[in-house]
């Protein structure tokens, strides 16, 4: 397979900073534009004060991945953070049958539509369940009409995790066909944001998400973990100050 798009090396967990660490996977299928277009995909791995797992946007299962994640500890949580990074998540069930699987808003509906089987056990919102709240907070951004995406934040190295709401894609990492699209839609690095046609579905509630991004600036974080691109691992305040001026 190329390594065209792919942030090598794959199914390897690398740690951020003490108690977390991201796995990046393969290329994934994405439509934009009328197209199918490749995504590189990334997951983040918190280790709560139990021992047990916290799997963020779960990647494609993986069989040595699935050993270091064994070789941490029990997967406790298998997190969708919003409707468009679910399809995995069956597959890691199956493997941790123990895990409760997070639903995000409109995940189900989601998945009912693209006839992907997927049982979810509980659901997320703004507020951290007890299960995690001591060392992860949350909030549920809103404001789209489409698609609402829960952000987290690890309280004790600072680090917020995001998903679609910061896309930062590589220039030089991205097929000759998807460069184009890329700076179209606003998400190549150095200057990440959301895609433009998400950012139209904020239109007439901008408010609502200026407040959430008030919150998540409140966090004071100090890197940004991604599922697309380049992750900003240092000057996070100034990075979503800039990523977000959309909403000015």
């Amino acid at each position: 397979m190329s390594e065209v798009g792919l942030y090598t090396p794959l199914n390897t967990l690398k740690p951020v900073a003490s108690g977390i660490w991201i796995a990046d996977g393969p290329l994934v299928q994405m439509a934009a534009v009328g197209m199918r277009v490749p995504f590189p995909t990334r997951m983040t791995v918190v280790r709560l004060a139990d021992g047990g797992l916290w799997c963020h946007s779960p990647i494609a299962p993986d069989e040595a991945l699935f050993a270091a994640i064994d070789a941490l500890g029990p997967v406790r949580h298998l997190i969708s953070p919003n409707l468009l990074h679910y399809a995995h998540i069956a597959a890691w069930k199956r493997r941790y049958p123990q895990a409760t699987a997070w639903a995000s808003p409109g995940v189900r509906q989601r998945a009912a539509s693209q006839h992907i089987e997927v049982a979810f056990d509980a659901d997320l919102d703004d507020a951290p369940p007890p299960d995690w709240a001591a060392a992860i907070d949350q909030l549920r951004f809103r404001g789209s009409r489409v698609l609402q995406e829960i952000v987290f934040l690890h309280r004790a190295s600072a680090t917020l995790i995001l998903t679609d709401l910061i896309e930062n894609f590589e220039a030089g990492k991205l097929p000759t066909a998807m460069r184009w699209m890329a700076r179209l839609g606003g998400v190549t690095d150095p200057d990440g944001k959301a895609p433009l046609d998400m950012r139209l579905t904020y239109l007439g509630h901008k408010d609502e998400a200026r407040a959430c991004l008030a919150r998540m600036l409140a966090w004071q974080p100090q890197r940004v973990i991604l599922a697309h691109g380049r992750c900003y691992l240092e000057n996070a305040e100034a990075e979503l100050a800039r990523a977000f001026r959309w909403l000015d």
